[in-house]
């Protein structure tokens, strides 16, 4: 077969693509999330050459693509309140609604299933080929079955040329992993595939919602899949995957004790990789969950044609869950726990609870809490390395030997320069620090407002933010530091907003103030970490 290669930025060539489709033929186009193996979903025997050209099991559905809210009429028997107000929320996007189906939908969708798996893709190119093609678009991944999954043009490429009759070239996927899956038919809304939106996300808007078990464990015996994604392996290159969980300093470190192979891993630890003489492909930070999910499956295709791949594994917490479920099939559930305790990471501006939060922590989950702040006043009080190094670069604090916390504290919040400075001194002090008390006491909760600037996330298992309305810790601080209100607004200038804790922490604690019913959410997940 002769595949066509198309661009999405030619819109001859889109309608070419749509012609493909309405005609009864296949074509791979991009989404937000992979590329997809499309065809016309009301039509069966078109829908047979997806399985043919991917060598997909017969028994695992397919997603219906729609480029209009009112699709959903036609293909479910009914349309819940739940799933319009999850549609309001997050359509166009990255996440498929499963309910009972209508008899428009043939056998070969459904697999058998009573159900179906709809969603509404953000990329505008996948929407106008819908819109041209006048039918809704039955597409899974356009991969060979059980391959990483493509978010490349050329991915698709590499395992379908001469299967199918189109490639439309969209460019790169922006999410980088499968839409998020969530079964709308029982009472709670019940995840079966993790991906780009979050368990936490769908019962911010519901009040409630679940992870099926078989997302971490696999299968049963005989249990068939209700969600594409479901089975033990999935998503895997050819040479086989080991990843390394826990705390990515210890991730690291057990990865490098290893003969030399290939390696998946986070930016921090590259360069100690290569120096070691493995084959290295990183996928972002340790802490940037978004980048992971971008860059997993272009990865696992660049690592692969060695003996061994290792993989630093992201936490399964928030959106990063979506990463580990894919890598986890990948792996076939090998996976090595490299951290054997819990060293749970709060952070957060000041005067949003993150002290109150760490406690809490500690109290249920029976861990001893570090205090950042009181461990970096002793070291002052001590007039150890740390004071003596401070002293020497801002002599203009030193009040007798000692340092002028006030007195520094106007240095270096007017002038990043000098902050940097600073923390340049005092970050490896107390992060050596923490990590001693974490290791002496098996595990902790470690308060610390600098987190990830001070590096101490990469120790921790798990990390949180603490969040709050910027009127309600401005009056925190007041309070509680007994400062004026213009010396209040100085210190959180110099701190990051919001949005830095949301793109970096894995589980975010919203403080406003009547706070008990997300802290409870919060320990309760915790404790199942």
């Amino acid at each position: 077969m002769n595949t066509l290669l198309l661009s999405g930025t030619n819109d001859k060539d889109i309608q070419t693509a749509a012609q493909v489709l309405a005609s009864g033929g296949l074509c791979a186009i991009p989404t937000e999330t992979v590329y997809g193996l499309a065809a016309d979903a009301y039509n069966g025997q078109a829908v047979k050459k997806i399985f043919e050209a991917k060598g997909r099991p017969q028994d695992n559905p397919l997603i219906v693509h729609i480029s209009d809210i009112s699709a959903l009429y036609d293909l479910w028997d009914y349309v819940p309140e739940q799933a319009l107000r999850l549609a309001q929320e997050f359509w166009p996007g990255p996440l498929t609604m499963v309910m009972k189906k209508t008899d428009k939908i043939p056998h070969e969708v459904s697999c058998g299933l009573d159900t179906v798996g709809v969603r509404f893709p953000e990329h505008p190119v996948a929407r106008r080929v819908i819109e041209l093609a006048g039918v809704p678009l039955a597409a899974p991944s356009a991969n060979l079955s059980g391959k990483p999954s493509p978010t490349l043009a050329s991915h698709v490429v590499e395992d379908m040329q001469g299967r199918i009759d189109a490639i439309l070239d969209g460019g790169a996927c922006q999410v980088g992993v499968e839409s998020t899956v969530v079964d709308m038919t029982g009472d709670v809304p019940r995840v079966l595939r993790p991906g780009a939106v979050t368990e936490e996300m769908i019962a911010e808007v519901l009040g409630d919602a679940c992870t099926d078990p078989a997302v971490e464990g696999g299968l049963k015996e005989g249990e068939a899949a209700r969600s594409p994604g479901m089975k033990y392996r999935h998503y895997a290159p050819d040479s086989p995957v080991t990843l390394l969980c826990g705390a990515p300093d210890d991730t690291a470190k057990t990865a490098i004790a290893q003969p030399a192979a290939s390696v998946i891993c986070f930016d921090e630890y590259a360069a100690d990789f290569e120096v070691a003489g493995f084959r290295v492909v990183n996928i972002g930070s340790s802490w940037d969950h978004a980048m992971h999910a971008r860059r997993i499956f272009d990865a696992l295709r660049l690592s692969d044609g060695g003996d061994k791949i290792y993989v630093q594994c992201p936490r399964r917490v928030g959106m990063g869950a979506a990463t580990v479920n894919r890598l986890m099939r990948a792996a076939s559930f090998d996976a090595v726990r490299c951290t054997s305790y819990p060293i749970i990471g709060v952070t957060g501006r000041s005067g949003s609870g993150k002290s109150y939060l760490s406690a809490c922590i500690g109290e249920r989950l029976n861990l001893p809490v570090f205090d950042s702040d009181m461990e970096y006043k002793k070291m002052l009080d001590s007039n150890g390395e740390m004071t003596r190094a401070i002293l020497a670069a801002f002599p203009e604090a030193d009040a007798g030997g000692k340092v002028d916390r006030r007195v520094l504290g106007g240095i270096v919040f007017r002038d990043k320069s000098k902050k940097a400075l600073l923390e340049s001194i005092t970050h490896p002090q107390v992060a050596a620090a923490a990590r001693e008390f974490a290791y002496a006491n098996g595990g902790a909760v470690l308060d610390v407002p600098l987190l990830f600037e001070s590096g101490i996330d990469r120790m921790c298992t798990v990390t949180l933010g603490v969040v709050a309305p910027e009127k309600l810790i401005h009056e925190r601080i007041c309070t509680r530091d007994c400062i004026s209100a213009d010396a209040a607004a100085l210190r959180l200038s110099a701190q990051p907003d919001i949005k830095y804790y949301f793109d970096r922490c894995d589980m975010i604690v919203k403080n406003n103030g009547d706070s008990q019913a997300s802290l409870d959410k919060i320990l309760s997940k915790l404790t199942k970490i």
